[in-house]
């Protein structure tokens, strides 16, 4: 809609609500006589979410889970809808690549298909299957009522070969810079990062990957375009000659934006996605790490030039713990650095937490986590998690292979937990817990009554300090104990928005 009556600032204000991931709350200049009030914490307009492409494997089946919390404060109408991304091959032929495609050279062509999932209403989830190697990536836009906290959860099994067990993903909003420690060139680890464009014009992403002794070089990671509505997978051991175990991943986007996870396949430890990592921070938190994890690897990396040096602990379900052997890391500036801390929760519920020992450096991490033994191991990633904050959702939930993790790191907090209807039927179901200042706890969510098909939670902290969170989905087939970890950060379901009045004395100037 053109409003060309609006002033300056009521159009910025306009802007910052529909955009749904930057708060805009910039302070007024020194000396000035400003009339804007106090930021308040509106819904958003417009949200959009990224899904990659799930699984090359013939043997995958695929579930999406789309939940919109109801949010106060919204209008009547909107709409939120998923769409398939056309599949890029290396030489632009839209051919699909290591996908699997069968394009015809215009793949990349916008095409008007049937949405693959369509929500009808917010407080309800609502779901969507599909079979095979061929299944695209997804565009997904929500608008009006359906934006504020909109969360796609994308769950796929594979029943055998590489990657084997249960993979799952939080579609993601597109954005201009990922870290992913974790990621491997190594043999026997077979890691693409998935870049999705959500937009109409082009966008132009580096891949840089650094190694234990600093940068990879590459010929081939720098100025990688990634078409309109289109998404491409790169396969990280093409990108450098040099096999490593432990790799970060940073895309950085010259111009567009796009959407990016990492898939880490083992031939013999199963695999899962790899989430970016929280932002560089000095202290991080690592949420949820299941209490039968019988291996626990961390993978660190600064990327500046100065060295950081951490304090390693575990929130446990009676307080802090420091690891025997494992009470500091040391990480050198632009060197990935991982540690094996083996079965640290030793069958309790925990998170890590790192802190500076002295001075504080930004760090990115992440852990790869195992569960099972022998033949029937199966490898999920746990990345640095941004807090709960207003509030974290869930969107992929059943009634049995839920659990939810939540850490207090300095200070008590008292939680509610809510358990949406269900996809096929249902009434919701809330629960308050408390979470006591340096613990871990996990609970077995609360299960709507009546449940039938698959819930969505959501998690408001109430009051106490700052919580993070991770909702853990196991599933055992074959002996192979499947599993996948989703951090739980703010769903960004409101943006906070200057006050303002209109300012005639503008047009004087």
């Amino acid at each position: 809609m053109n409003r060309t009556t609006l002033s300056l600032i009521a159009g910025a204000t306009a802007l910052a609500a529909v955009t749904g991931f930057a708060a805009l709350s910039a302070p007024d200049a020194p000396g000035t006589n400003a009339s804007a009030g106090a930021a308040a914490q509106l819904p958003v307009e417009r949200t959009s979410l990224l899904c990659p492409a799930p699984s090359m494997s013939d043997l995958a089946e695929t579930s999406y889970t789309s939940f919109t919390p109801v949010t106060k404060g919204t209008e009547g109408g909107g709409k939120a809808e998923l769409q398939a991304a056309p599949v890029e091959s290396a030489d632009g032929s839209g051919a699909g690549g290591d996908q699997g495609g069968k394009g015809d050279g215009k793949s990349a062509e916008r095409k008007a298909e049937k949405p693959v999932l369509t929500p009808e209403e917010p407080g309800k989830p609502v779901t969507a299957e599909s079979s095979g190697a061929d299944t695209p990536a997804l565009v997904g836009t929500a608008d009006g009522r359906f934006a504020p906290g909109w969360t796609v959860q994308q769950t796929t099994e594979v029943a055998a070969g590489t990657g084997r067990g249960l993979q799952g993903v939080n579609c993601t909003a597109p954005d201009t810079s990922f870290w992913f420690p974790g990621a491997s060139t190594a043999s026997g680890r077979t890691d693409y990062v998935h870049l999705t464009n959500p937009d109409d014009s082009a966008a132009v992403a580096d891949i840089e990957l650094y190694g234990k002794d600093g940068a990879l070089q590459s010929t081939v990671a720098e100025g990688i375009t990634v078409k309109p509505h289109s998404s491409e997978p790169v396969l990280l051991s093409t990108l450098s000659d040099e096999r490593q175990t432990d790799v970060t991943v940073h895309v950085n986007v010259r111009s567009g934006r796009v959407g990016a996870a990492v898939q880490a396949l083992d031939d013999k430890l199963g695999g899962d996605w790899l989430a970016a990592s929280a932002d560089p921070s000095g202290s991080l938190v690592l949420p949820g790490i299941p209490k039968d994890a019988t291996s626990v690897r961390l993978v660190a990396f600064t990327p500046g030039d100065d060295d950081a040096d951490l304090k390693v602990r575990l929130a446990s379900p009676s307080g802090l713990i420091t690891p025997a052997g494992h009470e500091t890391v040391h990480v050198k500036g632009g060197m990935t650095t991982a540690v094996d801390l083996g079965d640290v929760t030793r069958g309790e519920a925990g998170s890590l937490l790192l802190t500076p020992t002295d001075r504080s450096v930004p760090v990115v991490a992440a852990l790869r986590v195992v569960r099972g033994k022998g033949d029937n191991q199966e490898t999920a990633f746990i990345p640095a998690a941004r807090p709960v904050g207003t509030r974290a959702t869930s969107a992929d939930n059943s009634a049995k292979g839920s659990t939810l993790s939540l850490t207090a790191p300095t200070e008590a907090a008292t939680v509610e937990v809510t358990a949406s209807a269900g996809s096929e039927g249902g009434a919701p179901v809330s629960k308050t817990y408390t979470i006591k200042a340096g613990t871990t706890q996990d609970i077995e969510p609360p299960v709507p009554s009546g449940l039938k098909g698959a819930y969505a939670l959501t998690v408001e902290p109430r009051s106490g300090g700052p919580v993070y969170g991770a909702r853990t989905l196991a599933a055992t087939e074959d002996g192979v104990p499947g599993f996948t970890v989703q951090t739980l950060p703010d769903d960004r379901g409101t943006v906070a928005v200057p006050e303002a009045d209109e300012d005639l004395s503008v047009l004087q100037k």
